[in-house]
């Protein structure tokens, strides 16, 4: 069983480690090493009000363990639409655990902020996130060619 929450000052360890995860870095909008300090100022920074801040971060925990962290992103209240962004610790994947996240954050985004559209870009080389989305009835939209310099991308969605 998982739980979301809010981003605390005692999260900066799993933040610094996750966020500077190369193998990630393709997957994600993030192309460079982040400091300390730098994570420390997004954690003291963020308000934790997905309308004011424009994204929303909740860190994941599974049985007491830190275990990820889920993003809603690149909100647009107006055509109530946002981004996903997910991430699972290397030592906690393929467990099934993101479906379980994605199926909270799913019912946070429609029932509560009353979002019309959740959407996540994949690399088509991301199998283990295709299977995610496609088993959790997200419908490819769009193929981004050459968007990454490793891959193409689909668009996957999922409405209200």
């Amino acid at each position: 069983m998982i739980k979301l929450r809010k981003i605390e000052p005692n999260d900066l360890p799993y933040l610094y480690r996750w966020e500077n995860d190369a193998a990630a870095w393709a997957d994600g909008s993030n192309h460079n090493p982040l400091s300390q300090q730098d994570l420390r100022d997004y954690i003291e920074s963020t308000t934790g009000d997905i309308y004011r801040d424009g994204q929303l971060r909740l860190i994941i925990e599974s049985e007491g363990a830190t275990i990820g962290c889920v993003d809603l992103f690149d909100l647009d209240p107006r055509n109530r639409r946002a981004a996903l962004g997910l991430y699972i610790a290397p030592e906690y994947r393929g467990k099934g655990l993101g479906a379980e996240v994605v199926k909270h954050i799913e019912d946070y985004a429609f029932c509560f902020l009353k979002l019309r559209v959740i959407y996540a870009v994949i690399a088509t080389n991301n199998e283990p996130c295709t299977r995610l989305y496609k088993s959790m009835n997200y419908k490819p939209s769009s193929v981004l060619e050459k968007w990454t310099i490793e891959s193409d991308a689909v668009i996957w969605m999922k409405t209200a």
